[in-house]
């Protein structure tokens, strides 16, 4: 049985990846409202609690485990503002699984080992603390651009700012990317 100490670093290896996928996912809406700090810190209190109810044996089914507790606390959170009730908890879930295969098909690895599945998931989350490393509007930028899948002309309209500083920001915010991630592998 995991010590206290111990399920507290496992939960917190995955702070910066649920905070990447609740920002992906607040309705623009809804962004003022809600928190995704917020939104996460409940998520790993949550799943604090109910850590003895956890049955993953590795990163990626922890992973897993975690995104359908984010989704739940997302749709309680949006709950709140919007009272289309279960159905939009399980978009949520929906939703937040295929932010995280976009996460992963951007750090793409040609193995299905047990040690490539563990280098992916590894991968994954030194994505989401580099991401988080990022001034914002580089953040920003390469999130609705390369995670939500924006045009950049949609990204500049939605930051008012000008495609060309918004390829800025892209431009910087990818090469920061890849220094910080190059230092990791």
């Amino acid at each position: 049985m995991a010590s206290a100490d111990d399920r507290d670093a496992a939960l917190r290896a995955f702070r910066s990846y649920l905070l990447l996928l609740a920002r992906l996912q607040i309705a623009p809406r809804l962004r003022g409202l809600l928190d995704p700090s917020d939104l996460v810190q409940q998520t790993l209190l949550r799943a604090h609690q109910k850590w003895g109810q956890c049955r993953a044996t590795s990163d990626a089914e922890r992973a897993a485990w975690l995104r359908a507790i984010l989704a739940t606390e997302l749709g309680e959170a949006v709950r709140k503002f919007d009272r289309r009730g279960e159905r939009r908890r399980r978009s949520l879930e929906g939703a937040l699984e295929e932010s995280s295969a976009r996460l992963e098909a951007w750090l793409a690895a040609d193995s299905r080992s047990p040690s490539g599945l563990a280098e992916r998931q590894e991968r994954l989350l030194a994505l989401a603390e580099a991401l988080a490393e990022l001034p914002e509007d580089q953040r920003t930028a390469l999130e609705m651009r390369h995670l939500q899948e924006l045009p950049v002309q949609e990204v500049a309209a939605r930051m008012n700012r000008t495609p060309a500083a918004v390829a800025g920001l892209l431009r910087r915010g990818l090469a920061a990317l890849r220094e910080a991630l190059g230092e990791r592998f």
